[in-house]
């Protein structure tokens, strides 16, 4: 489905995010916002997610950074249809932002959207793309404070992955705690503990997004 967008009617975010879901919903894509701090691995993750599960679905990703497209042509090299917005310094994907990419896809093939949102514990969480799933992404050497200290990002996720989980026994990093953290902000999240250097976990978090999928094509 190519869509002619006008832009003058989505100037409002509101309006702008229910026209995404809408889209997503009507096309049963599956549209996972994916988001972090800068360096917590979501492009390598999402790598290691598109070569388990492209034989099986049609997945695009648009792919948010300040500048360039060195996370975009990373994945471009699988294969995957990639748009790149570049924000030239703002610190967060918005719904208007997600809208102006769509004419650049064709919905009606696509299964799963990925959206790889700036680098950014604060500003991404609060910001309605249209998703249907919100997932943050914390890498082992940021430390334990990160949960407590940003406690608005992990309240309005509906899934935590602890990556990097090769590095536990180089840093000051307690899995139990974080758990303990994670369940006294967010008792609904799921906590998902991978490597995407290793491999470790990926099967996990692969399954969650085919059960995703799953209660997704059924709305």
């Amino acid at each position: 489905m190519k869509i002619k967008l006008k832009e003058e009617v989505l100037t409002d975010l509101n309006v702008a995010a229910t026209f995404n879901r809408n889209l997503f919903k009507d096309n049963k894509t599956l549209v996972i916002n994916l988001m972090s701090s800068p360096g917590a691995g979501k492009t390598t993750l999402l790598e290691e997610t598109v070569k388990r599960l492209a034989d099986k679905f049609n997945i695009a990703v648009i792919e948010g950074d300040l500048a360039t497209e060195r996370d975009a042509e990373r994945l471009r090299f699988l294969g995957i249809k990639t748009v790149q917005i570049n924000t030239v310094g703002g610190c967060h994907l918005d719904a208007r932002m997600i809208a102006k990419t769509i004419p650049e896809f064709n919905f009606e093939s696509i299964d799963i959207l990925f959206i790889e949102n700036i680098g950014n514990l604060v500003c991404p969480s609060g910001y309605d793309l249209g998703q249907d799933y919100k997932v943050v992404v914390l890498s082992v050497p940021e430390g334990n404070d990160k949960i407590p200290k940003y406690p608005v990002m992990f309240r309005r996720t509906d899934l935590t992955i602890i990556n990097k989980i090769d590095l536990l026994p180089y840093v000051a990093f307690n899995i139990e705690e974080a758990k303990k953290d994670l369940a006294q902000i967010n008792p609904n999240a799921q906590l998902k503990l991978v490597s995407a250097t290793t491999g470790e976990g990926i099967d996990d978090w692969i399954n969650w997004i085919k059960d995703v999928y799953r209660t997704c094509i059924k709305h």
